[in-house]
């Protein structure tokens, strides 16, 4: 991987490979369905940064039970942090999620500063062949990309293409990110290959405009939509106004999809975490 816009060069993202094992659903094995999961953690603190939450937030997710996991704001390192909280993980965030439950992970460093680094996080449970993380930042003040995996699903005739998202907050600059994201995928992933592209994508906009601008030239379906009729509300946790978040799929029959918010959430991030049953077509 070259060097990225701002003269650093940026180390490949990385990953980790315990032994896999199976899991069920009602019977059902994950060869057939998938549990997807996409969070925006708030580089493991609270709304205002008020609380290191990250021991929380791990448990939180492994209740959630997802084979598959897009993390966004996740912290690969942060030396004052870990210098001002004596129960500062060791390890570093995507790492410390993961634990035992999530076998493989990726991470795509995005933004690099003094103290250290954050960018998105893919967990899962299923090995993760290649990954890539592209950089998609529109100026130097906001460094963004999307981390592209391929996750090799047993029985599975192909891979299974996984883009983890978190687009900039100017509307300029995201349809520049959603341009460059809909040419990745029509390069690289095939037409008939599973898809799965989800995080933050701040589609501040009330014709949500990644649905139009990506996902119905790619024939995608976002999950909520599909389910609910509009994308979920996530913005912020604690009441969520804004529908932020999103998880777009191709290739899937689509199941369940909920928005995990309240009290009990907003104490972890400002953000909803959303999930999706999925069932390979």
């Amino acid at each position: 991987m070259g060097p990225a816009r701002d003269g650093i060069r940026r180390p490949p993202p990385l990953r980790r490979r315990r032994p896999a094992r199976k899991v069920f659903w009602n019977g059902i094995t994950v060869n057939q369905t998938l549990r997807v999961a996409t969070y925006n953690i708030h580089k493991g603190f609270s709304f205002f940064k008020r609380r290191m939450v990250i021991h929380e937030l791990r448990e939180r997710l492994r209740a959630l039970d997802a084979d598959l996991v897009f993390l966004q704001e996740v912290l690969g390192n942060h030396e004052r942090h870990a210098e001002r909280h004596y129960n500062w993980p060791a390890a570093p965030q995507y790492e410390f999620l993961a634990d035992t439950m999530w076998q493989e992970y990726a991470y795509g460093r995005n933004a690099v500063y003094d103290a250290g680094h954050h960018g998105n996080a893919v967990l899962s449970r299923f090995p993760i062949t290649r990954w890539d993380n592209q950089d998609v930042s529109t100026h130097r003040f906001e460094r963004r990309g999307l981390l592209h995996c391929e996750i090799a699903i047993p029985r599975w005739s192909q891979p299974l293409h996984c883009i983890c998202v978190h687009l900039g907050l100017f509307a300029r600059g995201r349809s520049r990110q959603l341009e460059w994201l809909r040419q990745r995928i029509e390069k690289l992933v095939p037409a008939d290959a599973p898809l799965i592209v989800a995080g933050d994508f701040n589609d501040w906009h009330w014709r949500h405009k990644a649905t139009h601008e990506l996902a119905h030239p790619l024939n995608m379906r976002e999950v909520f939509e599909f389910v609910h009729g509009a994308p979920a509300r996530t913005f912020p946790a604690v009441l969520p106004v804004f529908r932020l978040d999103r998880i777009y799929v191709r290739g899937f029959r689509i199941g369940l999809a909920h928005a995990h918010h309240g009290n009990v959430w907003a104490r972890i991030s400002d953000h909803a975490v959303l999930t999706t049953v999925l069932e390979r077509i």
